[in-house]
């Protein structure tokens, strides 16, 4: 844009220094004349007017920024000196036009005196089209600010300045431009050029003005909805006391102010913000819709559950032993896992590390073993030592997924899980948690239980554990789960895989008179109202009990045989044939509850055991109630029947079967070297049964009784009545090792056993049996079947029938 350029005329002036503060020709401002620097200027310049006989004084109004003055000033006017409206002495000084600062002279007064150069930046007549537009922008600019603030006479004064360079001076005025944007303005020369400038900064105000008072909107607008929202609850709180009025109810019976009660609730943060918006829902719910119901409930359940609620663990080791050791006999493999884990707890709060990457220190067991053990009683007795709450989950016949994880809300009658309904009864987030039958869980179309199980018993993720229901996160990761099963192979592998396995294999019959004594006796005198002193049961009874009438691996039949011995005796007494107090002996027995149910294969005549003809041999076997003795029978068809090849019976699984076809095979290839008539093999038919027939049979540690029975049918010799063997076979003779070897060699003891043949590679597993047991059995580890032949088979007496 084409301007003419500025004309210039010398002046000598006062100067007045003007600290962090600006003035534009134009502008009229007062000035102190208390301040030194002022009263000088001005001095000066009245001394100077006298001289010259000039009517108005004349000073050069400079910026003086921290110090230092600008290059460019105001030639200002005084036009009164006076009082201030506080009654100071002061100056009213009008700015006139730009001066150009030149160097520094000598004048009258202690004011300093420089040297200048008057600006004459006015913009000759007619304007450019584009200056007379820059113009109205301005002015449209300064009316919408001024009118906003209300300054309805400074908009007239405004509008009817038409000169260029006195409307961009008069943004001098305005309170939002810094000191530096108005040396800018004071500096730049050029009229348009500075009018371009002034309305640049008066638009960029207005932007950043109408950003604030958006924010001040939206926030006037949030203090409004609170404000509001707090009276309409007031209304409401009023209008709900009104109603209760009318029905006659109490104050105190009011629960429906779940708002208050989810505030004052110690909830974790991200449950109390869950909890909030659904009380937002239910407050904006009408009481005809089932949704509010839904919530209540909901609610109700997150306020019941202890989310910050934990008990001290009692970390006396020797205190929690001692607890253990008097509730349950035996076990010692999981009191020793329970002592490990307190040890270890109580070490980890020593050093403060009861919570490592948002995990605790929680436990997950499998407790394995056939029934009447001790496992669910066992649950109870380990959150006693550690004093902890407990609560028992059953889980036999759980076949609904949502059982553990909760149903979804959407239904109606949700419920949490079991898990969640476990800690809510517990009332602690650290109880122990007894998972009853974990083996027994089904799955169906409705989903797969064990599956739902994986996260809550994964130590690595079930502190995040999340209901299906709940919907918030519940932190799993302090709580001692103990899982109870009775077969191993039931659970999947997936989820074993989770859990710590702890076996327990049966009781000896030391120590189930030991249990019966401590435990069981006291327990069912009280059940049948009697004292301790009124009937004292002997010890060789509590033997005999245990070994005759009850064949088991835990307790649950000999406690039943106590009770009802118990309630014979008490009957008797009340019937006035039995004088109290009384000591039931072993002789007793027989008269109170009838004979025995289990005599020992080694107690029967000689003529009456099962091992008495050939063919017969006894074996060992695991079974869901523990070990068992199991019994092989063979028999060769008469030959003229035309019977021939192998017939199995009793209920055998494709395993066992196998063991006994590679039997037969391997006494067929090895008869000349054992001395065996195999020929007989050829034309007759062999049927191999094993007792019991309704009970289903697999496995193949068999195998070597199976060898045992074929080679005793067909050498005549018997196999001795005090062995029993367990194994797997090869064709070429070798005995494989096989599992359950403790629970086997149980069985055998309790059947009155004294000979037990094992796998060579089974040797290990001895260490697991007790020592009381090993002491009564001769056990023999052998490798090959030809040694478990020669243990086995008695010398030969008979030979060999036609049939047997």
């Amino acid at each position: 844009m084409a301007t003419e350029s500025a004309s210039y005329t010398s002046l000598t002036l006062p100067v007045l220094p003007l600290d962090d503060e600006v003035v534009l020709p134009g502008m009229v401002v007062p000035f102190d004349l208390s301040d030194a620097d002022v009263r000088a200027a001005v001095e000066a310049a009245q001394a100077a007017a006298r001289s010259s006989g000039d009517s108005k004084p004349k000073v050069l109004l400079v910026p003086r920024i921290d110090g230092t003055y600008a290059a460019t000033g105001v030639l200002g006017t005084v036009e009164q000196v006076g009082r201030l409206s506080d009654g100071d002495p002061g100056a009213l000084i009008r700015g006139r036009s730009r001066v150009r600062i030149g160097a520094g002279t000598t004048g009258p007064g202690a004011a300093l005196w420089v040297e200048g150069t008057k600006v004459d930046d006015s913009v000759p007549e007619p304007l450019p089209g584009a200056v007379t537009e820059l113009v109205k922008e301005y002015k449209a600019l300064a009316t919408s600010w001024l009118k906003k603030r209300g300054a309805w006479q400074v908009v007239d004064r405004v509008t009817q300045i038409d000169d260029v360079a006195a409307l961009a001076d008069n943004s001098g005025y305005s309170p939002f431009l810094t000191t530096q944007q108005k040396i800018q303005l004071l500096e730049t020369e050029d009229a348009v050029a500075r009018l371009k400038l002034a309305t640049a900064q008066l638009r960029e105000h207005l932007a950043e003005q109408d950003v604030a008072e958006t924010i001040a909107k939206d926030v006037q607008e949030g203090v409004d909805k609170q404000q509001r929202e707090f009276l309409l609850r007031r209304q409401l709180d009023a209008v709900r006391k009104e109603l209760r009025e009318i029905n006659g109810e109490q104050e105190g019976e009011e629960s429906d102010d779940y708002r208050a009660r989810v505030e004052a609730a110690d909830l974790p943060e991200k449950v109390r913000e869950a909890a909030l918006k659904e009380v937002d829902k239910l407050e904006r719910a009408s009481d005809q819709s089932p949704e509010g119901s839904w919530i209540r409930t909901w609610l109700d359940t997150v306020l019941e559950l202890p989310w910050n609620e934990r008990t001290e663990d009692e970390y006396d080791i020797k205190g929690a032993q001692e607890i253990l050791d008097a509730e349950h006999s035996g076990l010692q493999d999981v009191k020793e896992r329970i002592t490990e884990y307190l040890a270890v707890r109580k070490r980890r709060a020593d050093r403060g590390l009861g919570v490592v990457g948002g995990r605790r220190g929680g436990a997950v067991l499998a407790l394995v073993g056939p029934p009447g053990v001790g496992k669910t009683s066992l649950g109870e007795s380990v959150a006693h030592a550690m004093g902890r709450k407990f609560v028992r989950v059953a889980l036999g016949g759980v076949r609904d997924e949502a059982e553990i994880r909760g149903h979804r809300r959407t239904y109606v009658g949700a419920l949490p899980g079991r898990i969640v309904r476990a800690i809510k009864e517990a009332g602690s987030m650290n109880p122990v948690v007894l998972l009853d039958e974990i083996d027994k869980v089904g799955s169906d179309f409705r989903g797969d239980p064990a599956a739902a199980l994986l996260e809550v018993l994964d130590p690595a993720q079930n502190h995040t554990f999340r209901d299906h229901y709940l919907e918030v996160e519940l932190d799993l990761s302090d709580v001692v789960f103990l899982a109870t099963a009775n077969v191993l192979e039931a659970i999947p592998e997936a989820l074993l895989d989770r859990m710590e396995l702890v076996r327990l294999d049966g009781y000896t019959e030391d120590e189930k008179v030991v249990i019966a004594r401590d435990h069981l006796l006291p327990r069912q005198l009280e059940r049948a109202g009697l004292d301790e002193d009124e009937v004292v049961l002997d010890e060789s009874a509590l033997r005999k009990l245990a070994g005759e009438y009850t064949r088991e691996a835990g307790v649950r039949n000999l406690e039943r045989s106590v009770a009802r011995l118990l309630r014979k005796v008490a009957a008797q007494h009340e019937l006035g044939d039995r004088e109290l107090p009384f000591t039931v002996t072993d002789a007793d027995l027989r008269g109170l509850i009838g004979r025995p149910r289990h005599v020992p294969e080694s107690a029967q005549d000689p003529a009456e055991r099962r091992t008495s003809v050939p063919g017969v041999a006894t074996g060992l076997a695991v079974t869901g109630a523990g070990g068992d003795v199991l019994f092989v029978e063979a028999s060769l068809a008469d030959p003229e029947t035309g019977a021939s090849g192998l017939t199995l019976t009793g209920q055998l699984g494709d395993v066992m079967k196998e063991s006994a076809q590679i039997a037969l095979s391997f006494l067929r290839s090895h008869g000349a070297e054992l001395e065996l008539p195999v020929g007989d093999l050829k034309d007759r038919g062999v049927h191999v049964h094993f007792p019991a027939g309704a009970v289903p049979k697999d496995g193949p540690s068999a195998g070597v009784t199976l060898t045992t029975a074929l080679a005793s049918l067909l050498s005549g010799r018997l196999v001795r009545t005090d062995v029993a063997m367990t194994g797997e076979i090869s064709l070429t003779g070798r005995v494989l090792p096989i599992g359950g070897v403790k629970q086997k060699l149980l069985a055998a003891h309790r059947a009155g056993i004294t000979t037990v043949i094992i796998p060579k590679r089974n040797e290990p597993d001895l260490d697991d049996v007790p020592a009381e047991v090993l002491e009564k059995l001769d056990v023999h580890a052998v490798t090959d079947v030809r040694q478990v032949l020669e243990l086995a088979l008695t010398a030969a007496e008979v030979k060999i029938p036609a049939a047997a």
